[in-house]
C-alpha cells in the first residue's frame, strides 16, 4: 500500500517490528498505524461492549480505535495510540480488548446480545436478585471492567519529571502556531514550542498546498531553522500539553524514548510542568465523523487521515477509496488521491449543487445509509437525493463532516465555549484564561492564511503584556479558501450509527437516555458512557450532544457540553509520579547527627521520613524499656539531648508577618515581643486542629515557626494557600528552613550548665527567661537559642547552620555526660511529653476541636483566624465531644495499650456504649506506673471517675481512674524555674 513519491519517511532502510506474534517491517518515521496501513492491516482492535471490529479511524492523539498493548512483561503499556506511536526496531505490539484470535474473538458474542446490553442496561439489570450482586454480578463486572491488562510485576521507573519556564508558551506547531513562535523569538522572547507529533507544521505536513510560492513543508522547514537559529526558541516535539492550571502553569506529556529501540539510558516519558508568562493556544481542530448505520467497519475513517496517510507517510488508505464529505475539504483529498495514482471510487456530497475539483465521480445531495464487510469494509450504500440507493464497492471511506475546534485547554479553568452557528462550532469564550490567547483553527479559522495572520496577531499582543518591543514580521502569502460545509451530524437509515467508537455508544443510546429523562448532557454522558473512553470524546461529543439537542427539541447552544478536564490525552500514572517509587517516593531523610546515633547503636525508626533514634542502648541493658526508663530518669534528675532538626522551620519575614500569622493561627502573634516565643495553634478551615508549634519573633519583621514533624509539609501548603488564595495583599513572604539548620532540645536540671559550656556568652535566667530567644554565639559560630521545652523540665533548643550540626551534637552529648546525663531517643521524648500531658498528632489526629484538646480559650475573641467560625459551629464543643483526659489504672502495673476504647464501669464493651479511646500510653518510670492519654465523652468534668478500657484484639480489660492530662508538675515550676 505505499505510494511512490509521497511521505516524509526514510525508505533508504527497513524497521522491523512484530504485531500479535507476525514479524512485519516498515520505515523510519512510520507510526504503528501507518506501518500497519502500508501492509494492509485493516482490523486492528475490538470495541469495549460489543467487541466490534475496528480498524483505524484517525491519524492523531484523538485515535479512539487503534489501542496497543505496546512491549512485553513488566514493561508492557497498554491502551497506546497506534497513531502515536513511532515504530523501531523491536518493537513488539498486540492489540487488546478480545478473547481468542483478534479476528475470531469469543466476546463477540455481545454483539449478538446487544438489543438486551443498551444504554443503562446495567442500572435495570443488576438491581435484581439482590442477592446476586455479590455473587455473580460483581465478579463478573469486575473482570469484564476495564480497557487492555496491566502486568502483576511492578513496571520499570524509567520516566521522569522535569520543570522550564519561558515568556511565552505555543501551542501547537500547525501554521498558527509556527507564525507565533517566529514572530515572538525575532522580538527576543524566550519561547517554547510544544508539538504533540514527532515534527512540527501540524496539517501542513499532510497537504500539498503552497505557501510564499514553495511547498507548505518547504516553509515549515524554512521557519524550523529560523527558529532554531534564533538562540530563543525550545521546540518541543512530541509533547502534548495535557492542561492548564491556576497562573498559567501547563503540563505537558513528552515522549522521549517510546520511539528508540532499547533506549535504556533515555526515560520513555517526561512530565513537563511549564510556566509561561504568556501563551498562544494553537491546537488546531479535529476533523468530525458522521453517523450513519454500520459506519464503524474496519477502513471506514476520516478522511484528513486519508489524506496523512498519503503526503505524510508515502500510505494508501485503500485501493479503491470513497468519501463522504459535508465540506470541500474532502473534494482536495480526493483530487491529491488520485494525483497520486489512487483510485476514487466516488466523493459523495450531501450538499446539492456542488462542483468536482477533479476527474472522478461526484454525487451531490446524497448520502451513505449503510455499509458491508464483516472484518473489513466491502461496499457502501448510497442513498441520492430522490431516495434511490445503489451500492459502491469500496474497501476505504473517509468521512469529513466538518471541523471541531479544539478548545479544551480553555475550559480546564471553568470557562464554557461559545456556540458559533456559521461555523456549527464551539469557540473559545473570551479571555477564559487570562493570558491564554487562543489563534488559527481552534480559534475558528480554517484557511491557512487566517491561521498564519491570527498566530502572528496572538504573538503581538503576547509581547505587548510582556512589554516586548516586537520586530517587523512578514506573513506570508497563503491560501484562505475555508473549505465552507453544512451541518450533517448523523444520517438516518436501518441500522446502528455509532457515535463513540470506542465505548460502542449509538445515536439510539443518546435518544434512549433522553427519552428517559437523562435530558442533561452531564447525565446523558454517564448514562451512556459516551465520551468516556481513553479519547474523552473528542471524535463524537459534538455529534452526540447535537443529537441529544434535536430529540430534546433544544439548540445546541442551550444544549451545551460536557465538563473539559484535563488532561487532554491519557496520561500514564507513572509519568505523573516520575520518581516517586522506591526511596523516590519514601526518601530518607538522614538528620545531621545520624552517623553519631548510628555509632551509638540506636535502632532507627521512620517519623515523617526523617529517621531518628528509638533510644540508645547502654551495656547491660537487653530490653528497650530498660534504655528508655533510664534515659527518662536522666532527663529528669540530670540532663538529656535529642536533635530535634527534624520539627519544621519556617522563616516568615514583611511588614505583615504578624498579622498574617494572625490569620492563620488562632491566637495572636502581632503582639509578641521581640525576643519572646510563643505556642500557638493553627485550624483548618473547618475549624479542626490542624497542627501545633511554637513561633518565635526573631525581629520587628522576622517570626520563625516551628511545626510538628509530620505536618512540616502540611503547614507550608497551608500557609501557601492563605496568602496566594486569602490574603495576596499582605506583604509577606516565607520559606522552609527545615533543612538548614541543625537543632538540639537540651532538657534537665542541669541543661544550663551544659549549654553555657558551648555559649561564647553565659547565660541565665535575666538575660533568657522561659520563652525567650535570639542569637547566641556557640563555639564561635553564629546561632538560635530558644528557651522552651517539650519535656517540661528546664530547657533549651539551640540551633547552628546544619554543616555545624554533627559536631555541635557530639559535643553536646560528650558534656552531658560528664555531668550524669547523654543522648535520648523517641520512646523517652513521648513519655516526657505524655507525663506532662502534651499533645503530638496522635491526638490532633484531624477530628479534633481546640475546645476537645482543652484549648479552647486559645481561639482568641479578639480577631478573626482561618476555622474561627467553623470551629463554633453546634456540636463541635460541650459536654458531649470527647475531650482530651489522663488515665492511670487503678493498679499501676496493668499497660494500656493505645487504641484501646473506653467505656462506663459495669456497661457491656460494644460499639453503643463506647465512650472515648486512649491516643498514646507508656510506662512512666517518674510515676512508677503505665500512663495514658486519651479522649473521653465530656472527659473535662469526669475527673476522678473510674472507667473500663477494653482492647479486644490484644484482651485487654484494665479500670483507670479519669485524671488531668498533665500527670506530672502540673504547676509548670520546672521548666520555669
Amino acid at each position: 500500500m505505499r505510494v511512490e513519491g509521497r511521505g516524509r519517511i526514510d525508505r533508504s532502510r527497513t524497521v522491523k517490528f512484530s504485531f500479535n506474534g507476525t514479524t512485519l517491517s516498515g520505515f523510519p518515521g512510520d507510526t504503528l498505524a501507518s506501518a500497519l496501513l502500508a501492509r494492509g492491516r485493516r482490523l486492528v482492535g475490538r470495541s469495549f461492549k460489543y467487541h466490534r471490529p475496528r480498524g483505524i479511524l484517525t491519524a492523531g492523539s484523538e485515535e479512539p480505535n487503534a489501542l496497543m498493548e505496546i512491549g512485553e512483561g513488566a514493561a508492557m503499556v497498554p491502551n497506546v495510540r497506534a497513531t502515536m506511536q513511532e515504530i523501531h526496531e523491536g518493537l513488539v505490539a498486540h492489540s487488546q480488548n478480545h478473547l481468542g484470535p483478534l479476528e475470531r474473538d469469543l466476546l463477540a458474542v455481545n454483539d449478538v446480545l446487544s438489543p438486551v446490553l443498551s444504554a443503562g442496561f446495567y442500572y435495570k439489570t443488576f438491581m435484581w436478585p439482590r442477592g446476586f450482586w455479590e455473587r455473580v454480578y460483581e465478579p463478573v463486572i469486575r473482570r469484564a471492567a476495564g480497557l487492555g491488562r496491566v502486568t502483576r510485576t511492578p513496571a520499570p521507573s524509567d520516566n521522569e519529571r522535569a520543570y522550564a519556564y519561558c515568556d511565552l508558551l505555543v501551542i501547537g506547531g500547525g501554521p498558527a502556531g509556527l507564525m507565533a513562535a517566529l514572530t515572538a523569538a525575532q522580538a527576543g522572547a524566550d519561547v517554547i514550542l510544544a508539538e504533540e507529533s514527532s515534527e512540527v507544521g501540524g496539517r501542513l505536513l499532510s497537504e500539498t498546498q503552497e505557501i510564499d510560492g514553495e511547498a507548505a513543508q518547504l516553509w515549515v522547514d524554512g521557519v524550523v531553522r529560523s527558529l532554531k537559529a534564533s538562540g530563543r526558541v525550545r521546540i518541543m516535539a512530541r509533547t502534548t500539553v495535557t492542561g492548564v492550571y491556576d497562573g498559567l502553569t501547563f503540563g505537558a506529556l513528552e515522549r522521549v524514548g517510546l520511539h528508540l529501540p532499547g533506549a535504556a539510558d533515555l526515560p520513555r516519558e517526561c512530565f513537563w510542568r511549564i510556566r509561561a508568562k504568556q501563551a498562544v493556544l494553537a491546537a488546531g481542530a479535529l476533523e468530525r465523523p458522521i453517523a450513519f448505520p454500520d459506519n464503524d467497519r474496519p477502513g471506514i475513517m476520516m478522511a484528513s487521515a486519508v489524506r496523512s496517510y498519503l503526503n505524510r507517510y508515502g500510505v494508501a488508505a485503500g485501493r479503491n477509496v470513497t468519501l463522504f464529505a459535508t465540506n470541500d475539504a474532502a473534494h482536495d483529498v480526493a483530487v491529491e488521491l488520485q494525483e497520486a495514482g489512487v483510485r476514487v471510487a466516488a466523493v459523495i456530497d450531501s450538499r446539492a449543487g456542488v462542483a468536482a475539483k477533479g476527474d472522478y465521480h461526484l454525487i451531490d445531495g446524497a448520502q451513505v445509509v449503510g455499509s458491508k464487510g464483516r472484518l473489513a469494509l466491502r461496499e457502501i450504500t448510497v442513498r441520492e437525493a430522490g431516495g434511490k440507493t445503489h451500492q459502491i464497492v469500496t474497501d476505504c471511506l473517509g468521512l469529513s463532516g466538518g471541523w471541531t475546534p479544539s478548545v479544551h485547554l480553555t475550559c480546564h479553568l471553568g470557562a464554557r465555549p461559545v456556540w458559533d452557528a456559521g461555523l456549527s462550532a464551539f469557540l473559545p469564550a473570551p479571555n477564559a484564561v487570562p493570558g491564554l490567547i487562543p489563534a488559527g483553527a481552534c480559534n475558528g479559522a480554517f484557511s491557512t492564511a487566517s491561521c498564519l495572520q491570527q498566530g502572528h496577531d496572538a504573538a503581538l499582543r503576547a509581547l505587548d503584556a510582556l512589554g516586548i518591543t516586537p520586530q517587523t514580521v512578514d506573513i506570508p502569502q497563503a491560501s484562505d479558501v475555508t473549505g465552507g460545509g453544512q451541518a450533517l451530524w448523523c444520517v438516518e437509515g436501518k441500522g446502528r450509527a455509532w457515535l463513540d467508537f470506542a465505548n460502542d455508544v449509538t445515536t439510539k443510546d443518546v435518544r434512549q437516555a433522553a427519552k428517559e429523562n437523562f435530558a442533561s448532557v452531564e447525565h446523558m454522558k454517564r448514562y451512556t458512557t459516551q465520551g468516556m473512553a481513553p479519547d474523552q470524546g473528542k471524535n463524537s461529543n459534538i455529534s452526540a450532544l447535537a443529537v441529544l439537542a434535536d430529540t430534546t427539541g433544544r439548540g445546541i447552544p442551550e444544549t451545551g457540553t460536557t465538563t473539559y478536564r484535563p488532561p487532554f490525552v491519557p496520561v500514564s500514572i507513572g509519568a505523573m509520579g516520575a520518581g516517586a517509587t522506591g526511596k523516590g517516593f519514601a526518601p530518607e531523610r538522614l538528620t545531621t547527627s545520624h552517623a553519631a546515633t548510628c555509632a551509638r547503636g540506636a535502632p532507627m525508626i521512620e517519623a515523617g521520613l526523617w529517621y531518628r533514634p528509638s533510644y540508645f542502648p547502654r551495656e547491660g541493658e537487653s530490653h528497650w524499656r530498660q534504655s528508655c526508663d533510664r534515659e527518662v530518669t536522666m532527663v529528669r534528675e540530670a540532663v538529656g539531648v535529642v536533635d530535634v532538626s527534624t520539627l519544621g522551620k519556617i522563616d516568615i519575614q514583611g511588614p505583615d508577618a504578624g498579622a498574617f500569622l494572625d490569620l492563620v493561627y488562632c491566637n495572636a502573634f502581632s503582639t509578641l515581643k521581640v525576643g519572646r516565643t510563643r505556642y500557638g495553634l493553627m485550624l483548618r478551615e473547618d475549624g479542626h486542629v490542624m497542627d501545633d508549634g511554637t513561633t518565635a519573633r526573631l525581629g520587628e519583621t522576622h517570626y520563625l515557626m516551628t511545626t510538628t514533624t509530620a505536618a512540616a509539609g502540611q503547614v507550608m501548603q497551608h500557609l501557601e494557600f492563605v496568602h496566594q488564595g486569602l490574603r495576596p495583599d499582605l506583604d509577606v513572604r516565607f520559606i522552609s528552613v527545615t533543612e538548614q539548620w541543625a537543632q538540639f532540645a537540651v532538657a534537665g536540671p542541669k541543661s544550663r550548665e551544659v549549654l553555657n559550656g558551648v555559649l561564647d556568652q553565659p547565660i541565665d535566667d535575666a538575660r533568657f527567661p522561659f520563652m525567650a530567644c535570639g542569637e547566641v554565639g556557640v563555639l564561635g559560630v553564629t546561632g538560635r537559642l530558644f528557651r522552651i521545652s517539650f519535656s517540661g523540665e528546664h530547657a533549651y533548643e539551640v540551633a547552628v547552620p546544619a554543616r555545624y550540626g554533627a559536631a555541635l551534637f557530639d559535643t553536646l552529648v560528650a558534656r552531658a555526660e560528664q555531668v550524669g546525663g547523654g543522648a535520648y531517643g523517641m520512646e523517652a521524648l513521648n513519655v516526657l511529653r505524655i507525663e506532662k500531658g502534651f499533645i503530638t498528632h496522635a491526638e490532633i489526629h484531624g477530628r479534633v476541636t481546640a475546645d476537645d484538646i482543652g484549648f479552647g480559650r486559645m481561639v482568641s475573641a479578639k480577631k478573626d483566624c482561618i476555622g474561627k467560625v467553623a470551629s463554633e459551629r453546634p456540636g463541635l464543643s460541650g459536654e458531649t465531644r470527647e475531650q482530651l483526659i489522663g488515665l492511670r489504672p487503678i493498679h499501676p502495673a496493668k499497660d494500656l495499650p493505645a487504641g484501646a476504647h473506653l467505656f462506663p464501669r459495669g456497661a457491656e464493651p460494644k460499639a453503643a456504649n463506647d465512650q472515648g479511646y486512649i491516643t498514646s500510653a507508656c510506662y512512666s518510670p517518674t510515676l512508677e506506673g503505665y500512663i495514658a492519654l486519651g479522649f473521653l465523652r465530656n472527659g473535662r468534668a469526669r475527673h476522678g471517675e473510674r472507667v473500663r478500657v477494653v482492647d479486644h484484639l490484644r484482651g485487654v480489660d484494665v479500670t483507670c481512674d479519669v485524671c488531668d492530662p498533665v500527670m506530672f508538675d502540673p504547676d509548670g515550676g520546672r521548666a520555669r524555674g
